[in-house]
């Protein structure tokens, strides 16, 4: 079977924009899952706390956050991942 060639241009091109993806993912990935853990680890408001305590825990306003920066920095992750894809790619075909 015949696979189709990459020319060495193309290939640099594909490594440079990976690494790129890969670093700006990770980044924000970081960034992401930073800010979703820290409004869990602080202690926060005691009024507020005691009115989120009696809902159910689906409707907390922390649970929903941290279940929303967790999904982006999850989604930051996969493009980190999808970078590093880019980056093999490119370096196979040069």
């Amino acid at each position: 079977m015949a696979y189709a060639k990459l020319t060495p241009e193309m290939g640099l091109l594909l490594v440079l924009t990976g690494i790129t993806a890969a670093l700006i993912g990770a980044w924000q990935s970081y960034a992401a899952a930073r800010g979703a853990l820290a409004p869990l680890i602080r202690p926060g408001e005691p009024t507020r706390s005691a009115v989120e305590a009696a809902q159910p825990i689906h409707v907390r306003t922390r649970v929903r956050l941290f279940a929303r920066r967790l999904a982006t920095s999850l989604a930051w992750l996969l493009l980190s991942f999808y970078g590093l894809f880019l980056a093999s790619v490119g370096s196979v075909e040069r």
